[in-house]
């Protein structure tokens, strides 16, 4: 039985490291978390915050994803998409998913991300 989502991977193109850096904890302030050696030989980075860890792997034919994509939940929606817009990400918010406010941002290399917050219904 499947009991908890680990991890999602992403994919960015070879030698993206420092770029991937910048942005998942710079911009987006997760905490970069160390590869085991084995892995780390491979290239890629891992990033954490609270319980959700994304990894990004290298890919020599590297397309970004535009469809497919990870949903993060935020608290305090409006300041984190303004914290974005502020390091120069660009921000499309989108009001299609009732009781929740979202936008979609890329990464970097062009692989789609949600953030969504929960709304009060009362």
């Amino acid at each position: 039985m499947i009991t908890a989502l680990d991890h999602v991977q992403l994919a960015a193109p070879p030698g993206s490291e420092e770029i991937l850096r910048a942005f998942y904890a710079g911009v987006l302030g997760m905490s970069e978390v160390p590869k085991p050696p084995v892995l780390a030989a491979r290239g890629g980075c891992w990033f954490a915050t609270g319980g959700v860890r994304l990894h990004i792997g290298v890919e020599a034919d590297f397309r970004p994803a535009r469809k497919a994509h990870p949903g993060l939940r935020v608290s305090g929606i409006e300041a984190y998409a303004d914290r974005l817009e502020s390091r120069g990400t660009a921000v499309v918010w989108d009001g299609d998913l009732p009781g929740h406010r979202r936008f979609f941002t890329d990464d970097p290399f062009g692989n789609r991300l949600e953030f969504l917050e929960s709304v009060d219904a009362g």
